[in-house]
């Protein structure tokens, strides 16, 4: 894979890639830039979380013309990131999962968005499944409210309410561009000179809300943050957390569950102060209501349901514990 890159033709778009154990999925997102990149000056930069799947000797063998940076552990997604932030010379860059693909025109849609656009700082696109089915591509910040409309099934149930639905943006029209809070990771494009001022990600979250909190400190900055829907990524989900085998898995989305709940705390803590404390109070309370609620039944499957309840209100307090309220990152790898 080669770009052109020189002194005279300075490189537009340095695409970064966080690898773990997901071999096959990033060849086929290489592939994509490969077919995408055409009239573009691109680089491309893989840090590589200690994959034991033969992924970074792949990327050697195949692609020599990307940079790699391999890590002797698992690093997680921001300071995975920030290895190779430190090294790009685009003037945009894009965050790209493994297991995201560009769909035709995607990144030339980026480019010219952002540069008809100067006051975006980060932006994304519509991310959909194999099947182009939607997936949540723009969200709003969490907030306890909405926080207890997810966990209780009322988003779901009501997702063309602004209340209901506010989390998600369920509620508005996918195929119109706006402006937004934040944008999942699995497809990012930003400024240089945006992440010079607002910072890389924090190195204290492991997985999960470190996209959340830079695009808060980019807003913070000054910047804006767009969803723009006529970019299309078709995106997997959950390839390398499917790789970890020792945890609790959530039903949806392969999430780690005791991680998503580290990285809540963090968040709340570094964002809101002792809203971490409400935070993992109503996590819990809901947990065992829904506990309770199932306790006495005997259908296998409220009773598996009350089950995982309890089970949930015990991570909380691992959570908990593990951060000291949301004060502290647990070493990594988590």
């Amino acid at each position: 894979m080669t770009f052109p890159a020189s002194p005279e033709h300075p490189i537009d778009v340095s695409i970064v890639i966080v690898s773990f154990n997901t071999r096959e999925v990033l060849r086929e997102c290489l592939q994509s830039i490969e077919r995408e990149a055409g009239g573009l000056s691109v680089e491309v930069l893989i840090v590589d979380n200690h994959s034991s799947d033969g992924s970074p000797e792949m990327v050697e063998k195949d692609y020599p013309s990307v940079r790699l940076f391999r890590s002797d552990v698992n690093l997680g997604f921001g300071a995975a990131n920030n290895v190779a932030l430190a090294h790009t010379r685009g003037r945009y860059v894009v965050l790209l999962n493994s297991d995201a693909f560009l769909c035709p025109g995607s990144l030339h849609l980026a480019v010219a968005h952002m540069d008809a656009n100067p006051k975006a700082g980060l932006a994304g696109g519509r991310l959909v499944g194999r099947d182009h089915s939607w997936q949540p591509s723009a969200r709003m910040f969490p907030a306890l409210w909405s926080d207890a409309f997810v966990f209780t099934g009322l988003a779901g149930r009501f997702p063309k309410s602004r209340l209901f639905g506010h989390f998600d943006r369920t509620w508005a029209d996918q195929s119109v561009a706006s402006e937004v809070d934040w944008v999942p990771g699995a497809f990012s494009i930003l400024r240089a000179e945006t992440l010079a001022q607002a910072g890389f990600f924090d190195p204290v979250f492991f997985l999960y809300s470190e996209e959340v909190d830079l695009c808060r400190r980019i807003k913070q900055a000054g910047w804006q943050i767009w969803y723009w829907p006529d970019i299309v990524i078709i995106h997997i989900g959950g390839e390398s957390s499917r790789q970890v085998k020792t945890l609790e898995m959530s039903s949806t989305g392969a999430q780690l569950i005791l991680w998503r709940m580290r990285s809540t705390l963090l968040y709340y803590r570094k964002h809101h102060g002792s809203a971490a404390w409400f935070a993992k109070a109503q996590e819990t309370t809901l947990y065992r209501l829904t506990a309770l609620r199932n306790a006495f039944s005997k259908d296998p499957r409220r009773i598996a349901r009350a089950r995982e309840s309890r089970n949930l209100v015990t991570l909380m307090r691992q959570a908990w514990n593990d951060t000291s309220g949301g004060r502290i990152s647990p070493p990594r790898p988590w």
